[in-house]
């Protein structure tokens, strides 16, 4: 995909979706850090039913590290891999209360420091937290970004950068929604809606999905 191409692609996005926000429910920035952690390999609406009743319980870092892997543990059996999200959701509550005073830092370096939080969650945080100009590549991006040619790469990584460069500086803020909202809900894995895609006439996929019968 040419940097023209690229340019119009994500514009077309932007204008279908001029406020995008993420679906994971929080209500500051450390909840949205819990949200994120407990989003990875299991879906955001898995992960809304079942943040409402863990962050009236511990709403803040003091009160998480109170409760315990243990105590965390039963409010999230429903979501996948609980039990080490259970004790990282622990270990990082206790050292946001030891090192930062209870609040979640804007530094990458000390996010990523934290239990259970690589650069994609970093990127989520940085950016709707603190409203920072990072690009978080999921499953979601990563196929998109191959699957289009819109940024190609071998690495959650190579398709990061690529999108920085790419993404004009002014929508970069607000693109991994666009983005990720685009992956989940049209550009799929197994069947994706071309039909409904936006963005269809900049895209280089090779096997655009027809308008299926009856529709």
């Amino acid at each position: 995909m040419s940097q023209a191409q690229a340019t119009a692609f994500i514009r077309a996005l932007a204008a279908a979706n001029p406020s995008p926000r993420t679906e994971l429910e929080y209500r500051d920035p450390f909840t949205l850090l819990v949200a994120v952690v407990l989003s990875a390999q299991t879906t955001d609406a898995a992960v809304n039913r079942a943040t409402p009743a863990l962050f009236a319980a511990a709403p803040t870092p003091a009160a998480m590290a109170a409760l315990g892997e243990d105590g965390i543990a039963p409010y999230i059996r429903s979501i996948g891999l609980w039990q080490a999200k259970a004790r990282n959701v622990a270990a990082l509550s206790r050292l946001l209360v030891e090192r930062h005073g209870g609040e979640v830092p804007r530094d990458r370096e000390a996010l990523e420091a934290l239990p259970g939080v690589g650069r994609k969650t970093a990127n989520v945080v940085l950016n709707v937290a603190f409203g920072e100009s990072t690009m978080a590549v999921d499953t979601h991006i990563f196929r998109l970004g191959n699957r289009t040619g819109l940024a190609p790469g071998r690495t959650p990584r190579e398709v990061e950068d690529m999108l920085v460069r790419r993404c004009p500086p002014e929508l970069l803020r607000d693109a991994h929604h666009w983005l990720i909202l685009h992956g989940r809900h049209v550009c799929k894995a197994r069947m994706p809606e071309c039909w409904r895609c936006v963005a269809r006439a900049h895209c280089n996929h090779p096997d655009k999905a027809p308008l299926p019968p009856g529709r």
